[in-house]
């Protein structure tokens, strides 16, 4: 059982990994944690240093690494899909789940964090929601080749879980 979590910066990606690895008694992780543990340093720190394309070809590596594993479920960075034919490789390699949220609801869980996140640490409030719009949009055309999508409202357990056994 391979599993991909793809979608926008703030839709819980991170925590529905952690969920369901406990709840399937499999390995879940992080994406860009393995990366900055991988690098020695923090994601805003990669971009800051080398760049975007240096980290995005960093990401394919680690990204890659998970072709050896045979049980996980992986949250994925937000640009993950759209670099390095990424989102055919994780579709070729286990199931993929784009969560869906609207770009308010991840403008309120953003905020407290933008610090830590270099796409939108410079950005007013009130750009981060352009900023969002924006990117949903650039990244919707990687984002509807998951195999399954689960859109605000029906993001649940019992619907990632409901997904998962068409695969057991």
């Amino acid at each position: 059982m391979k599993i991909f979590l793809l979608g926008m910066m703030g839709t819980g990606k991170t925590y529905w990994s952690k969920i369901l690895g406990k709840k399937l008694k499999i390995g879940g992780y992080d994406l860009d944690f393995l990366i900055e543990s991988h690098e020695e340093r923090t994601i805003s720190e990669i971009f800051a240093e080398d760049g975007e394309e240096y980290f995005r070809k960093t990401e394919a590596k680690v990204l890659r690494w998970f072709g050896e594993k045979k049980t996980f479920v992986l949250a994925t960075g937000g640009g993950t899909p759209c670099f390095h034919d990424n989102m055919a490789w994780m579709n070729r390699h286990g199931i993929t789940i784009w969560i869906d949220e609207p770009a308010t609801a991840l403008a309120a869980r953003l905020l407290p964090e933008k610090e830590h996140r270099p796409l939108i640490r410079d950005l007013s409030d009130t750009a981060l929601l352009d900023f969002l719009d924006k990117k949903r949009t650039e990244r919707e055309s990687f984002y509807t080749q998951a195999a399954h999508h689960l859109q605000h409202g029906e993001i649940s357990e019992a619907a990632f879980l409901k997904i998962i056994r068409q695969y057991a």
